[in-house]
């Protein structure tokens, strides 16, 4: 595979999520940041094209570090938070040195469905490890309805966009690994969930 790089779709991506989900994705981003207890130091893995970030740096001021593999992402986010003080970082989050118990929020949206299960177990471990001892972890990502007649339209959606990710930005992954078991193993438990109207988010 080649390298994983997400600068091809960086320009295009706003419109693509919006013609195939509408709104959905950016209201599971958000659905619960207003409800967090005010974090001080916050760790962004993924963050794409800013729009998260925005919507974060509108509760407080908090310390931010934005990890993300694009440029050109990095280029569209700093432009949502011109006046934000956050740390962005182009890096691949494998290959960076995190402090150990820092965090006291971590944020990884439709970032997770980027891997493969063992890529993925050593990436939550790794976050984990970054994580304080009563931190907070926002995760949206997709999911495969469990029943109901929109079941198989979501798998051959998602089969679709694994093809398109895989061509278009290198993703490894082939398919959603449910990392529920990977953030528990880890010591964290899952306090609230929203999933959306048919199930896939």
């Amino acid at each position: 595979l080649s390298p994983v790089s997400f600068d091809r779709v960086a320009p295009h991506y706003r419109w693509l999520e919006t013609l195939i989900f509408g709104n959905q994705l950016q209201e599971a981003r958000v659905a619960f940041v207003r409800e967090i207890e005010a974090p001080l130091h916050i760790l962004i893995v993924g963050e794409g094209n800013g729009r998260f970030l925005a919507e974060l740096m509108r509760t407080g001021e908090p310390l931010v570090d934005c990890v993300e593999m694009s440029a050109r992402m990095i280029a569209l986010a700093r432009k949502q938070v011109p006046d934000a003080h956050v740390n962005f970082i182009e890096a691949d989050i494998r290959d960076l040195t995190l402090r150990q118990t820092h965090y006291d929020l971590i944020v990884s949206h439709f970032f997770f469905d980027c891997f493969n299960e063992g890529a993925l177990a050593a990436i939550i471990a790794r976050l984990a490890n970054a994580a304080a001892l009563d931190a907070q972890w926002l995760v949206a990502d997709f999911c495969y309805p469990t029943r109901g007649c929109h079941h198989w339209r979501t798998r051959a959606l998602i089969a679709a966009m694994y093809f398109f990710f895989r061509a278009a930005a290198g993703i490894e992954a082939r398919r959603l690994v449910d990392y529920s078991p990977l953030l528990r193993a880890n010591g964290f438990r899952l306090k609230k969930e929203h999933l959306s109207r048919r199930g896939e988010i």
